[in-house]
């Protein structure tokens, strides 16, 4: 299996949420042997003329924009002096930019967090709208320092319905190879309200319904296990939420990827409540990977 192959491009705003994602795709990028563009968007002409200015009377957005701009560089570049680091400046909406750069199949970077007055939130509003519309992979770097740097060697993958978790799995397994790491596969299931779990008989290990679970992960890992000598997959079923599950998987992992799951709402396409719960909350960084 070859490694991940789609190029990185991380997203800055000058924020130290953005500086942390930096530095976690520079570490990606020298995992991947890919290269690593670092944008920046800058609503240039909402405060100045609609014609940048190349002379040497350049606007506060103009130098402030080469000053965030050409910083990050320098830091990626320390991190990583192997990797081929590019950036470009556009006037342009954050969301819209990020949103356009996956769309030639990169994987986008965002951190966790914006500049904005809404700091507070859990998740800014540029990560979150990229992650909900965003064509291919996007990784919300968040969680601790040890999640971010690798100091679990887990990569932890939520399957969920059958048939809908082939490009997430297929995503954390590259990841893992990688990375040289356990691949975690976490399924959740719950007994429905109507049905009453039966007392186990002898011998047999759990109910029908955690089969059922097992059989489930079993399926959507076929194909994977003992075809890979490099990666190691562990199968986890849980009883439970599968939110909870995954934020408690979290706590161990190094990545966690999920599926996008969105739906066409009153505001656009918007992210499932598992990709909601995780994204606001997870204790490591994660990947949302869209289903095709």
């Amino acid at each position: 299996m070859r490694a991940v192959e789609q190029d990185l491009v991380v997203g800055v705003d000058g924020s130290e949420e953005s500086l942390t994602a930096v530095d976690w795709a520079a570490d990606e990028a020298v995992r991947r042997c890919v290269p690593l563009r670092i944008v920046y968007a800058s609503a240039w002409q909402r405060y100045e003329s609609h014609k940048p200015s190349f002379g040497v009377h350049r606007g506060p957005a103009h130098v402030f924009a080469d000053h965030i701009i050409g910083q990050t560089v320098e830091r990626a570049r320390r991190r990583a002096p192997a990797v081929k680091v590019t950036s470009d400046v556009v006037a342009e909406d954050p969301a819209t930019l990020l949103i356009r750069e996956s769309g030639r199949g990169t994987t986008v970077v965002v951190g966790s967090r914006g500049k904005g007055e809404l700091t507070s939130l859990l998740l800014g509003s540029v990560s979150l709208s990229v992650a909900a519309h965003a064509p291919s992979p996007v990784i919300v770097v968040r969680g601790g320092e040890k999640n971010r740097d690798s100091g679990f060697r887990e990569v932890v993958v939520g399957v969920g319905e059958a048939g809908e978790s082939g490009p997430a799995v297929a995503f954390a397994l590259r990841t893992a190879e990688a990375r040289g790491v356990v691949l975690r596969a976490v399924h959740s299931w719950r007994c429905p309200a109507h049905a009453v779990p039966e007392e186990p008989r002898a011998g047999e290990p759990t109910d029908f319904h955690q089969i059922r679970a097992e059989g489930q992960l079993g399926e959507a890992l076929r194909g994977i296990e003992g075809g890979d000598a490099t990666v190691s997959v562990r199968k986890d079923v849980v009883e439970g939420h599968a939110r909870t599950a995954l934020l408690a998987a979290s706590a161990s992992a190094d990545l966690l990827v999920v599926g996008a799951r969105r739906r066409k709402g009153h505001l656009g396409m918007q992210l499932g409540p598992v990709n909601h719960a995780v994204l606001h909350r997870a204790a490591c960084p994660v990947a949302v990977v869209p289903h095709t």
